[in-house]
């Protein structure tokens, strides 16, 4: 096996946790036995794919077979991307830091159409040909899976088999074709011919596309008997699948940082826009009990602070109100705050409110989607303006004072009266805040885009004029009414609707947009618009043509992938929009004939709704006997990147996951009594880290010492674990000085020596420093106690501050130089002591 050290680059790159790996939770197969490895790629950066609930879950399927590997990989930020390059050093993965090329499987996610690029770019990072047909037998097989798997035909060039629908039994299935070709010797084509005949994978190669003279699609022809359409796979149960209770923990914060819990698969509410609501048909729940198990099991493992229940719609659950009550009940004591970040206006009620803030109010968002009744009704929304003016008149009274409000522009028959209605609308929930303390809102605008699988798939897009022009009103109206307005660049939701229903021609701009440069389309700091441009303009293709209205009778790209639902329904679905006329949900209703069930094994499993009581609230905690205990901790290897902040939110939850009984602040948001030292400088190392925990109960040092140390990552080790006078000084305040080592560089100043002692005798050391953009003199000789060369090093006593500047400085070094030379604080001095 190859790998990789890229210990040099995270000293130069901006959040180096990002690439660090070594996760507690995280899994490194050796490898003995391992038949299959497979290389789980996201095509955005580290925080973001973390956060995503599927890949969790097939990391933790694969890596509980015996003879399989799973690991990760996600986008290198920009400048670890030129880094890679500048160093002719390849793509690798988090848990081995093994060359992706080396993989057998490397599994992409597609979960945004603006992360194509990324895609492309971490293949090229992998030292392998982008296209399909260049890649030769020893390359890794590439899959893609995800929402934008349902047309991946702009992809469909480069990779060589895509996941369609649930990937929980399919994954196992794909890892056991590729061991068996492995262990048979079969060819490439010999494993895509076998994986056609399995439910649910896609072949691009086995499918010949041909184009009529105005561009439309003119046939999609199958190479294969049999071999059509492609159907969706179907995890039919829920309630059995396999969830991961042991969840990676970042060190970094990352956008979802939390107990993610998949409480119900699919919708029933049919909201025309909506490509989900018809892709992960039909409704599967949880039971209450299962949902309790897993969420105590992690909670457990990670020590988060906040539960999230997850769905399409997670207050239509059955049992909603029960499970939320008991999960309060059981964890609010613990300060664990419980979110329900999918909430549709009408299914919040002021029960559940009344929940979610026992601990701290999460975050409040409504989607209504369009302003009018009317317009609402097309979208079959089914929400009134007082169902959603009754929801936030219940938020601002029970304490909230801040409520985001979602939306779309550029829906079907939508007119100038319907954006007027929304900024109404938007009004009057401010109104409904009126006398309560606080009533601000943001509206948030999104441009429509018709997705494939949805009633709106033939419908056209507004073009970047228009968009602009809708954005200018919505923004001018809402100033006048004091609302806060945020929305997407036009630019951005015009690239994503020419890719959303794109065909195999993109293939090549895609190619020649990464040749550009064009990276994290989806980042606005990094999206370039002429860099797109200018690629569409070189591959002679018009982008603004696939924005168009498309006709009933055209094939459509990805008319062979088969979602569950028939274009009939629909386009029936379509022609009730354009009337006005609502679907009602079917969860309590008549069927209306999706096509989805068989009302056998794939049907909706919906929760009994009395399974589920709300539990009585914990008992008050018993009397508090307050201890303070000081702890010792090292943090050395990879844990010296860990930047400070990271490193207080990891011990933090170190501290629960070790179940020691920590007092917690007061206010709408508990924090535990945990205190540290000033922030190490990032890449150095120590051997005398302070942490004073506050406890509600007096608790064996050695078990304190003990219990943390098995929950800490590779590369932090408490040493030491005493008790402390109740009312001894922070950890920071009682520090007299703190002593450093700087490793000398190979090429030292002349006259080291004499700069030392100049540097001791003066009064004064004044240097210039940038402090947030602005230049700043600074005074080094201040802190400085002593200084002086010992065993070929420099070693340093600081009252306070970082080394590195003192040590730049003298060695006439740049700041970055000298964090490389792996500086180390190898002790403490106590006020009030004599002894480091």
């Amino acid at each position: 096996m190859s790998k990789i050290d890229q210990t040099e680059a995270l000293l130069q790159v901006t959040k180096p946790s990002r690439y660090l790996g070594g996760e507690l939770g995280s899994i490194c197969k050796l490898d003995d036995g391992i038949e299959v490895r497979m290389a789980l790629a996201f095509p955005d950066v580290y925080e973001v794919g973390m956060s995503h609930i599927g890949f969790p879950i097939l990391y933790h399927i694969l890596n509980s077979l015996d003879w399989a590997a799973a690991e990760r990989v996600y986008s290198a930020w920009p400048d670890m991307a030129q880094w890679l390059e500048e160093n002719n050093q390849p793509l690798c993965s988090l848990e081995s830091s093994r060359l992706l090329a080396e993989f057998d499987i490397i599994g992409f996610t597609l979960q945004y159409e603006l992360s194509y690029t990324n895609l492309l770019g971490m293949l090229r990072q992998a030292g392998l040909p982008l296209r399909r047909e260049q890649r030769d037998e020893s390359a890794p097989l590439i899959v893609v899976g995800g929402p934008c798997a349902y047309n991946p035909e702009p992809l469909a060039e480069f990779f060589d088999v895509a996941l369609i629908g649930d990937g929980e039994e399919a994954i196992v299935e794909l890892a056991a074709a590729v061991r068996r070709s492995k262990r048979e010797n079969w060819s490439r084509l010999q494993l895509l011919e076998h994986l056609s005949g399995i439910e649910g994978f896609y072949l691009p190669q086995f499918f010949a596309v041909s184009y009529n003279d105005e561009g439309t699609v003119a046939e999609i022809s199958p190479r294969r008997d049999g071999y059509e359409k492609v159907g969706r796979r179907y995890l039919n149960d829920l309630e059995t699948a396999p969830f991961p209770t042991q969840p990676i923990i970042p060190y970094m914060q990352t956008v979802h940082n939390r107990v993610a819990m998949e409480i119900a698969r699919g919708c029933t509410r049919g909201c025309r826009f909506c490509q989900a609501g018809y892709i992960y048909r039909p409704v599967r729940e949880r039971s209450p009990e299962t949902i309790r198990n897993l969420i105590n099991q992690s909670l457990g493992n990670s020590g988060f602070e906040e539960i999230s229940l997850l769905s399409l719609s997670t207050g239509d659950y059955s049992c909603i109100e029960g499970l939320l009550g008991s999960l309060m009940a059981e964890h609010a004591a613990d300060r664990v705050a419980v979110s329900l970040p999918s909430l549709r206006v009408g299914s919040l009620t002021e029960e559940l409110m009344e929940e979610v803030k026992k601990v701290r109010k999460t975050g409040f968002t409504l989607a209504p989607e369009a302003g009018s009744e009317r317009l609402r009704a097309v979208i079959n929304k089914g929400i009134s303006a007082d169902d959603l003016l009754e929801t936030t008149g219940n938020a601002y009274r029970l304490g909230w004072r801040l409520i985001k409000l979602y939306f779309m522009m550029g829906l079907p028959t939508e007119t100038d009266d319907d954006l007027q209605q929304l900024i109404e609308l938007a009004t009057q929930v401010k109104r409904s805040g009126k006398g309560t303390g606080g009533n601000d809102v943001n509206v948030a605008v999104s441009t429509f885009v018709p997705k494939p699988h949805t009633p709106f798939q033939w419908h056209g897009q507004i073009d970047i004029e228009e968009t602009r022009r809708k954005q200018e009103m919505l923004k001018e109206g809402l100033r006048k009414k004091k609302l806060r307005f945020k929305y997407h660049e036009a630019e951005l939701s015009f690239l994503e609707g020419v890719f959303a229903r794109g065909d195999r021609r993109l293939a090549k701009v895609l190619e020649r947009a990464v040749e550009l440069g064009c990276r994290f389309d989806g980042w606005r700091e990094h999206f370039d618009f002429e860099k797109w441009m200018q690629a569409f303009a070189d591959c002679d293709i018009d982008p603004f043509w696939y924005l168009r209205q498309r006709d009933f009778d055209e094939v459509l790209p990805w008319d062979h992938i088969d979602c569950g639902l028939p274009k009939s329904f629909f386009r029936s679905e379509l022609d009730k929009a354009l009337e006005g006329d609502a679907t009602p949900d079917c969860r309590d209703g008549d069927c209306h004939a999706c096509g989805v069930c068989d009302f056998k094994e794939r049907r909706m499993r919906l929760t009994d709704s009395e399974a589920e009581r709300p539990a009585q609230q914990a008992e008050g905690e018993s009397e508090e006997e307050l201890t303070r205990v000081r702890l010792t901790l090292t943090k050395q290897g990879r844990a010296r990147m860990v930047a400070h902040l990271e490193y207080l939110a990891m011990f933090q939850r170190a501290v629960r996951r070790a179940g020691l009984p920590v007092r917690f602040s007061g206010g709408f948001h508990p924090k535990p009594k945990v205190s540290y030292l000033e922030a190490l400088p990032m890449g150095v190392s120590s051997e005398a880290e302070l942490i004073d925990l506050e406890l509600t109960q007096k608790i064996d040092v050695d078990h304190v010492l003990s219990s943390l140390n098995v929950q800490l990552p590779d590369g932090f080790k408490i040493i030491e674990a005493k008790e402390i006078p109740w009312k001894s000084l922070s950890p920071s305040s009682a520090v007299a000085s703190s002593r450093y080592r700087v490793p000398l560089p190979a090429k030292l100043p002349l006259d080291l020596q004499k700069r030392i002692e100049a540097f001791l005798q003066a009064e004064q050391v004044t240097v210039v420093l940038m402090k947030k953009g602005r230049e700043k003199q600074v005074d080094l000789r201040a802190d400085v106690q002593e200084m002086s060369l010992v065993d070929g090093e420099l070693e340093l006593l600081l009252k306070k501050g970082s080394p590195l500047q003192v040590a730049a400085y003298l060695l006439e070094m740049e700041i970055e130089e000298i964090r490389r030379l792996q500086v180390r604080k190898i002790g403490i001095i106590l006020k009030n002591s004599a002894e480091e």
